[in-house]
């Protein structure tokens, strides 16, 4: 108001100046000290030789003020020259920031700047008034409702000022109480049980859920809709909220006013639109049946069946919508799912982009989706998911993209991101069973952009000193048929192992090839050859490793057959949660050396999600061998061995089974189980991909030779354990009770395995 006051008493006093037009001879500016007179007269709307006016004085200040350049301006006539008094707001010449323990100084900085408020600027009340309601803004959605904020303008020489902004930031504000009111079919901690907002719990001075949002209130109230609508409450709303603040801006109570309505059921479901695909095929995409309760997630997933499925057969622009018919007397539902195909499309081209050191070729080779066919999303995501597993990728994005001009094409850019293939690294990590280890490999995943695997090892621990070398064609043929060889040198000292007193010194290598048989099975072949030195103690050799080397020797030529197949449906190799991961195969000691013997062996780790955050797993392992021919029994070098963190937890590693004395000996059987609720980091709203935990169950035992499975025998135990993938290598830790364990058994609650390159 003052301004507009200002300004009106300014074109009053230009009026009475400029009582009689002239010509304007020259035009002079008084007043100025930072700004050029040129500045001012590219603001002017006259310029010498024009007639000057009244008018023209009053759109004179006009123009300057709106420059907003200047706190006054005046206008004058002194013998036909144009005189314009005015007086130049301050420059900011420093912004200073006190107090702020929460708000970083350098982005509350870069902040002004982009309003208009930095240093060397023009200085305007407006502008710092605009910052501290954005700062109040700020801290409030902080929790911090008791915040002070007091600015400061100093006056300094040569027109400018100094801005000093204080903030008192107050204690975080934390919710007391969350009242629900209305509801009667539920307990109010169910409904509470999704929010984002709490109480506190133990871990609220990390993840901050006591404190208020109204962006987390907004989620909160639509997971409780969510919450209501998926159990048949079409009808619920949120009548009011209430959100309070004690006087001190300390505590904040929240109470939510509901109404739940009838539940409903579903009384029929059909089917109506273009039906391009069988009806009853699509019916049996439809989870939601018939008097079933009401689930706005259930017909959620439905509608996405329904979509997928026509996006199978071309349809990649499919339409699918659920419209209820409600009987509010009857409390049920009709719904009827509109289907909409739309034109049906194929793919003209398919783009890949962001491989700049991998070939076309080996993301291409693993596409399920072609050219020139009709587009299949299921074989879109199955394209995807391939290249993804490929491992040399951080990730991989697919757009559809219709074809300009056509109504039924559509062209694919995959995009990808990189990861850097190859490595070069030195590392150490520690294990219970293995000790201190030291190892260094080269590894090549994508050698020269082909795709081909290459491999340089070595790994050094108190049992075992390995060296290796390898290479690995993944694509052998055009089918996706692997070819592959590995050689190695193996020092083992089983002792250290907490088996049994011998040594073995072995080297070899082997050649594979891998055959597809569908999408997720695979079979390998391999043909290896070994060559073993076994030394027994010298002090207190178990007898029947001494009647083994009377009766075979101690040096042994080796030639071996491998069968092998596997299967792996997994969503992820690292920290899976879904899919089944199982392999099968069969060693065999052929005749021409020095042994003869067969090895056996199933595994299985199967995963499934029983919430969004929970996931149930089921994993076991079944091994047998024995000898043939003229050998009698299975070499004592190659039992099975079970108890550790990988195998039965709670019980030290590889001391389960036959023992001779202190001396744990394996054996030709094996047999572990175990279950496990996998869940994240318990309190976090929000899920750390990097780090998970499990209650578990483990089962099994070894066997020797002859002696056969006796469920008398089997060990169980029980516990907690985590996985966290550190910076410094896989980190696994268990804290198991074990149960019915004998006199002989070596138990161990504690158990870590820890890994680190550097």
């Amino acid at each position: 108001m003052n301004k507009l006051l200002k300004i009106l008493s300014l074109l009053l006093i230009a009026n009475m100046a400029m009582a009689d037009s002239f010509v304007i001879k020259d035009i002079r500016v008084e007043g100025l000290q930072r700004l050029s007179a040129g500045t001012v007269f590219n603001f002017l709307p006259v310029k010498v030789g024009d007639e000057m006016s009244d008018k023209d004085a009053k759109n004179i200040i006009r123009a300057l003020f709106k420059s907003k350049y200047f706190n006054d301006v005046g206008v004058e006539e002194e013998d036909g020259v144009l005189v314009i008094k005015v007086s130049e707001r301050p420059a900011v010449a420093s912004i200073e920031f006190v107090g702020n323990k929460d708000l970083d100084s350098d982005q509350l900085l870069k902040s002004l700047r982009q309003i208009g408020l930095a240093e060397g600027q023009v200085y305007q009340k407006a502008k710092l008034d605009q910052v501290e309601l954005e700062l109040e803004r700020q801290y409030f959605s902080r929790g911090k409702y008791g915040v002070i904020i007091e600015s400061e303008v100093t006056p300094l020489p040569r027109n400018r000022v100094a801005v000093r902004i204080t903030m008192a930031e107050g204690i975080v504000a934390t919710i007391s109480d969350i009242n629900i009111v209305g509801n009667t079919s539920f307990d109010e901690d169910d409904l509470r049980a999704d929010f984002e907002s709490t109480t506190g719990t133990m871990l609220s001075f990390f993840t901050k859920d006591n404190q208020y949002s109204r962006q987390k209130l907004s989620a909160d109230l639509e997971s409780l809709r969510s919450f209501y609508l998926d159990r048949g409450y079409v009808d619920f709303t949120v009548e009011s909220t209430q959100v309070s603040i004690t006087d001190d801006k300390k505590q904040m109570f929240i109470t939510i006013n509901i109404s739940e309505g009838e539940r409903y059921k579903i009384k029929e479901v059909r089917l109506a639109g273009n039906l391009i695909v069988p009806e009853q095929e699509l019916f049996e995409m439809v989870t939601i049946k018939q008097n079933a309760i009401f689930s706005r997630k259930a017909i959620t997933e439905s509608t996405e069946l329904l979509t997928n499925r026509l996006g199978n057969d071309g349809y990649a622009f499919a339409n699918v919508n659920a419209v209820p018919d409600i009987d509010r007397e009857n409390n049920e539902v009709i719904l009827t799912f509109f289907v909409d195909p739309g034109r049906r499309a194929y793919v003209r081209r398919i783009n890949i982009a962001g491989n700049s050191k991998t070939r076309d070729e080996v993301l291409r080779r693993e596409m399920r989706q072609h050219e020139a066919a009709w587009i299949s999303t299921g074989k879109v995501d199955q394209s995807r998911a391939r290249i993804k597993r490929l491992g040399y990728f951080e990730d991989v994005n697919v757009e559809t993209i219709p074809v300009t001009g056509t109504t039924d094409q559509v062209d694919l850019d995959f995009n990808v991101t990189e990861t850097p293939s190859g490595s070069l690294s030195a590392g150490v990590g520690f294990s219970q069973s293995d000790g201190l280890i030291f190892n260094a490999n080269i590894t090549q995943k994508n050698f020269l952009g082909s795709g081909k695997h290459i491999n340089f090892g070595f790994n050094n621990s108190s049992v075992n000193t390995v060296y290796s070398i390898g290479y690995t064609n993944p694509f052998a043929t055009v089918d996706g048929i692997s070819q592959g060889f590995n050689a190695f040198y193996r020092e083992t000292d089983a002792n250290e192992a907490d088996i049994a007193n011998f040594s073995t010194d072995v080297w070899g290598g082997d050649i594979s090839l891998g055959i597809p048989i569908s999408e997720n099975n695979r079979i390998r072949v391999a043909f290896g050859y070994e060559n073993t030195q076994l030394t027994l103690s010298d002090t207190d050799p178990v007898q029947s490793y001494q009647d083994f080397v009377d009766r075979e020797g101690d040096q042994f030529d080796t030639f071996s057959f491998t069968l092998g197949w596997s299967n792996d449906s997994r969503d992820s190799a690292v920290l899976p949660t879904s899919g089944m991961v199982q392999s099968l195969s069969a060693q065999v000691a052929i005749p021409g050396g020095s042994l003869q013997y067969y090895k056996l062996r199933y595994k299985a780790s199967w995963f499934h999600p029983i919430t969004d955050s929970l996931t149930f797993a089921l994993k076991g392992a079944l091994g047998y061998g024995d000898g043939y021919g003229d050998t009698e029994e299975l070499p004592f070098f190659e039992n099975y061995y079970a108890g550790g963190i990988k195998s039965v937890r709670g019980f030290r590693s590889n001391t389960l089974g036959p023992k001779d004395g202190e001396q744990s000996l394996g054996g030709s059987l094996l047999t572990t189980a175990g279950a496990e609720v996998i869940f994240p980091f318990p309190f976090l709203k929000k899920a750390l991909k990097s780090v998970r935990f499990s209650a578990f169950a483990d089962v099994g035992n070894v066997y020797a030779d002859g002696e056969g499975f006796d469920a008398g025998l089997l060990r169980y135990s029980a516990g907690v354990g985590a996985t966290w993938l550190s910076p410094f290598g896989a980190l696994s830790i268990s804290l198991a009770q074990p149960f019915n364990e004998q006199d002989d058994d070596e138990t161990e609650s504690f158990q870590f395995s820890l890994g680190s390159t550097f």
